[in-house]
């Protein structure tokens, strides 16, 4: 092979090297497709905690509704974001919640919104700082709740200064504005239990109620409990 050919042939490998980090790269960033179940159990020694991460955005930025916000839930295996509100946990076991919240806040409708109830301890830290309830009507309001209705679990998850570079798409990444919401709660027996955002957030829908509000795998789910 003359010395151009093989030039050529180096520089083909290199090119299709870059081109596969590179799809390497965005398949990583780009969240997984909805649909599935994310599986907490496997590995779970008894009597252990669980580490679940979740973050919740203001626009989901593609798929079928690119404008809806949207929670998503890091791959304890893989460490990647994937669009899935069904989560399998152990049974009688504790939960150690990290929430990242992107999206903006309001003021509450009902300020019973505002209180965390059902965690251990009563409490969920704010960056860090421990609180028992929120007064929306200051700050920087609420934008979302993780609700469980069936454990009586709720925490107000409160907003990002609307007036920041608020992140536009998912996944969001820790450099754009966000607040740190960690609790931590206990699982019963085995069961079905649904959990969802109780802040009207479907915009265009009647009392903000439809769209991503009434759709799994936006702001709502199912934690599905198993022994």
């Amino acid at each position: 092979m003359s010395m151009r050919g093989r030039l050529a042939t180096v520089i083909g490998l290199f090119l299709v090297a870059v081109a596969l980090a590179g799809w390497g790269v965005v398949s990583f960033i780009r969240p997984g497709v909805p649909g599935g179940v994310m599986d907490f159990t496997q590995g779970h020694a008894a009597g252990q905690p669980v580490d679940l991460t979740a973050q919740t955005v203001g626009a989901i930025g593609f798929g079928p509704h690119p404008t809806w916000v949207s929670y998503l839930v890091k791959d304890p295996s893989t460490g990647k974001w994937v669009q899935d509100t069904t989560w399998k946990l152990p049974a009688n076991s504790v939960i150690d919640m990290t929430i990242l919240q992107y999206d903006s806040g309001s003021p509450l409708r009902n300020q019973e919104w505002g209180q965390v109830q059902g965690t251990i301890g009563g409490t969920a830290t704010l960056n860090g700082t421990s609180y028992s309830a929120y007064n929306s009507n200051t700050g920087t309001g609420v934008g979302h709740t993780f609700t469980v209705p069936a454990l009586g679990l709720s925490v107000p998850l409160i907003g990002v200064n609307s007036s920041d570079s608020v992140c536009g798409s998912a996944p969001c990444m820790t450099s754009s504005p966000h607040n740190t919401i960690t609790f931590s709660f206990k699982t019963p027996g085995p069961g079905s239990y649904s959990w969802q955002c109780f802040v009207p957030c479907g915009l265009g829908y009647l009392f903000g109620n439809g769209g991503p509000m009434s759709t799994l795998n936006y702001m709502g789910g199912q934690l599905e409990v198993v022994q």
